[in-house]
């Protein structure tokens, strides 16, 4: 086993062309955002302003931390993701007043938890296509949460729990602290774990890695696991935080948190990555969003800008791939 992880770690960290543009481009291409953001509009680099965008970006991000590992482990992207922020956020509020805020919460986890369970089940095991797989679950725990509610909104009661969600410390919002908790502890996971190892190994070559005696199925299947627990986590903290939900609540996040990833450097065909860059990468999704809304632009132009940059993000990844001799 040691043959091929030690490779798969060399790949992440060498002084390849493409991972020098891939370390150096993410605070380059920050930097220029806040140049821009700063010379543009005066209110850009107030500490409310910035506080505001990182605290709405904040929930995405958490699941662009467990896409991460999905798409370096080479499971392409997770699309049950905002099924499964639906059924954290639903059955959170629902469960509410029968067991409490605490124990409800804990409930909205395991639920989602279970659907990330699934597809890992599905994918890792049973080896079915990501994308089917996951748009399959989605659809069913999707249904089953316009089932739970008609379609409707459920609203939150007041609660010691839903007012720390809310709170701040130090001045900044407790879903900045969770989603910098959860990066500070995905990170070495990802750099410095043997799972993070098994994860580039299996996404690098899946072949090489099972011959390696690397545990494949359990890598990947964990993998969708680890981002149906996060999305459930969002959904929770969405729920709490706003004092409602709606089955819609989750729309969208899986495309934003598959844009922050793949700006981030990680490669959509698997074997390369690190949650710091996408901690990077939704950033930059983040201050383009803030900008365009600053500078008047119409908000559809967020998606036409992040999509013009995944765009080019995997084309560049694909063609060093290509010079490499790895695609």
């Amino acid at each position: 086993m040691n043959q091929l992880v030690a490779p798969a770690k060399s790949l992440d960290k060498s002084k390849t062309p493409g991972a020098l543009f891939s370390t150096l481009s993410i605070p380059i291409a920050i930097l220029v955002l806040v140049v821009i953001g700063s010379v543009a509009s005066p209110s850009f680099l107030t500490v409310n302003n910035l506080t505001n965008v990182l605290n709405a970006n904040s929930a995405v991000g958490l699941i662009a931390l467990g896409m991460t590992f999905v798409m370096v482990s080479g499971g392409l992207a997770d699309l049950s993701v905002p099924a499964n922020v639906a059924m954290g956020a639903l059955v959170t509020l629902g469960a509410q007043e029968s067991m409490g805020t605490g124990l409800a919460a804990l409930m909205g986890l395991l639920v989602a938890s279970m659907g990330g369970v699934v597809n890992g089940i599905l994918i890792g095991y049973l080896r079915i296509n990501p994308i089917i797989a996951t748009l399959g679950t989605g659809s069913v725990l999707l249904g089953l949460s316009q089932l739970l509610v008609g379609g409707g909104i459920v609203y939150a009661q007041p609660s010691a729990l839903s007012t720390f969600v809310k709170s701040s410390i130090l001045g900044i919002p407790v879903f900045i602290w969770i989603f910098i908790f959860v990066a500070l502890i995905l990170h070495p996971l990802l750099a410095r774990t043997s799972f993070g190892r098994w994860s580039l190994a299996v996404g690098g070559n899946y072949q090489a890695a099972q011959a390696s005696a690397v545990p494949v199925r359990f890598t990947k299947a964990a993998a969708f696991a680890m981002t149906g627990f996060l999305a459930g986590l969002c959904g929770v903290l969405l729920a709490l935080s706003n004092g409602q939900a709606r089955p819609i609540i989750g729309t969208g996040y899986e495309f934003v948190a598959i844009t922050a990833v793949v700006i981030g450097g990680t490669s959509v065909f698997g074997g390369n990555g690190s949650v710091l860059r996408t901690v990077g990468g939704v950033l930059i999704t983040a201050l383009i969003g803030n900008l365009i809304i600053l500078l008047g632009f119409p908000s559809q132009a967020t998606g036409l800008i992040t999509g013009a940059i995944v765009l080019g993000a995997v084309g560049i990844d694909a063609y060093f791939r290509r010079k490499a001799g790895r695609l």
